[in-house]
């Protein structure tokens, strides 16, 4: 699965996904991931699918989602991994330019302070780029990443992009209980992404089960405390919590859809039981999925959600 959407998404409305990267190679390890833990930590760039391979699947989906009368908003890679370890990346942008769709990158930012990366990255209209902790020790225990990264390096290539970059660039904080909520914590974090000038700071809670169960969002009065912290030195800040409004559009076959969705991003139960009714497919195919294998049932903070089970 390659091209799997489109998604609702709060940033982006309808977003088509690219999954430029099998599950799970990555530059990060973080405690928070959705997609689960990263078997395959790693930094070098390479191939991973044949540039051919994805470009024609995205197009493939395109076509399918247009005939299905749905809405695409960007076309966005974000995969089960670091989307820049992909050697193709700047390669596969520029071939979709033909598609006349906007083109958004979900990056961790931790190549960065590679000049190919920020040069192939800046070929998206649309960059999101993480940013925890301004805090070496904090980085550590909450992205776990490759040991051969450089905290000071990712900084100052996050810097470096951001002073060149022409589109649209925001930043994402995942806000962790104990972990980058303190005061003083969140006051540096301010004060490196003022630096980087984001059009929007974005902060973000934990909504779908985490690879690491003990995880959990600050309370309330921590997210207000933070809002507020980010507001006095970022020029606009949203809350990236909940569930995004809207639905997932059914394109193509419907349980393979689901399957593909659900690789990438968990969906809830209720969502997931309403997609395969809009597909045609019956009540109990959720069930039927599970006792498969080919879907998983996680409970998380008094909600379930299906993910689908990687071999």
């Amino acid at each position: 699965m390659i091209a799997f959407g489109p998604v609702p998404s709060r940033r982006l409305g309808s977003s088509l996904g690219i999954n430029n990267i099998p599950p799970k190679s990555c530059s990060y390890n973080c405690v928070y991931c959705q997609v689960g833990p990263t078997p395959h930590l790693e930094i070098e760039r390479r191939q991973f699918y044949e540039l051919d391979e994805i470009v024609n699947a995205v197009e493939e989906k395109v076509a399918q989602v247009k005939a299905a009368k749905a809405r695409i908003d960007y076309l966005t890679f974000v995969p089960d991994g670091e989307p820049a370890l992909d050697i193709h990346l700047g390669e596969t942008i520029e071939r979709l330019k033909h598609l006349g769709i906007r083109i958004a990158i979900i990056t961790n930012a931790s190549l960065l302070w590679r000049e190919d990366v920020r040069a192939e990255t800046a070929m998206a209209d649309y960059v999101s780029i993480k940013m925890d902790t301004a805090d070496e020790d904090t980085w550590r225990r909450i992205n776990r990443p490759n040991s051969q990264l450089s905290f000071s390096e990712i900084l100052g290539g996050v810097l470096a992009f951001s002073k060149s970059f022409r589109g649209e660039l925001v930043t994402e904080t995942m806000l962790i209980k104990g972990l980058n909520d303190s005061e003083a914590g969140l006051k540096a974090i301010a004060r490196t992404m003022k630096t980087c000038a984001p059009s929007i700071a974005y902060l973000a809670v934990p909504t779908r089960p985490p690879s690491s169960s003990w995880v959990q969002a600050p309370n309330e009065e921590s997210m207000n405390q933070a809002f507020h912290i980010f507001a006095s030195q970022l020029k606009k800040v949203e809350y990236l919590i909940g569930f995004p409004p809207g639905h997932f559009p059914v394109t193509g076959h419907t349980v393979q859809s689901l399957l593909d969705i659900t690789a990438v991003h968990p969906m809830r139960e209720t969502e997931a039981q309403a997609f395969l009714q809009n597909g045609g497919e019956q009540p109990g195919r959720l069930a039927e999925l599970c006792a498969q294998e080919k879907l998983v049932r996680i409970v998380y903070e008094g909600q379930a959600f299906y993910v689908r089970k990687l071999r």
